[in-house]
């Protein structure tokens, strides 16, 4: 049922963010000269980095899945023993991953601003805060679901399916955050 539950609400925020992206190529088609000016303030290295360490951390992720499948919270070798590593360690280095990409949006907003585009400078603005930000503050709510499981599997007195599953449903919110980055990033820093 966690399972079923989840994908629906995942649903449901699919259409949330088709929402955003059509107001983004909405406001696009109206003003093509300011998008030109302004896409051109965008860091594309910069952005293409974030982008990588964030689709990276959901190969992580499913590696934790895959040791939470396996009933491993926690790594059984040494800490460089990458193959006998727990759901805990690959969750902790998929939390370290998410954090480098929310670090990184903080600091191209930083670079955006010192640039003179902001949420009210302008549409192209508006458009690029909102998607982006909303996204961000998903990305946030991840994070923390990282965390709130690593806490119940070391509360656990014995880690088992309830724990797994938590762990599984946390990953397909996980990849889903990952495949509407991958889409706004094409639309936002590829797409001219």
């Amino acid at each position: 049922m966690v399972s079923v539950g989840t994908v629906v609400w995942l649903s449901s925020e699919l259409m949330f963010f088709a929402g955003l992206f059509a107001m983004y190529f909405t406001l696009r088609s109206t003003s093509g000269q300011m998008w030109a000016e302004e896409t051109a303030k965008l860091n594309f290295p910069f952005a293409l980095i974030n982008t990588i360490v964030l689709v990276a951390s959901s190969f992580t992720c499913q590696m934790g899945v895959f040791a939470a499948e396996r009933l491993q919270p926690r790594r059984t070798g040494g800490p460089f023993s990458f193959t006998r590593w727990g759901m805990n360690e690959w969750f902790t280095l998929t939390f370290l991953m998410g954090a480098f990409f929310v670090a990184g949006q903080a600091t191209e907003y930083a670079m955006l601003v010192s640039e003179h585009v902001s949420l009210s400078s302008n549409a192209y603005g508006s458009a690029f805060y909102i998607t982006t930000g909303f996204h961000g503050l998903h990305v946030i709510g991840g994070l923390v679901a990282f965390l709130l499981i690593m806490g119940r599997s070391f509360a656990a007195k014995k880690f088992g399916h309830f724990e797994a599953t938590s762990a599984i449903v946390t990953s397909y919110y996980w990849h889903f955050v990952d495949v509407v980055w991958i889409g706004l990033f094409l639309v936002i820093y590829v797409l001219k």
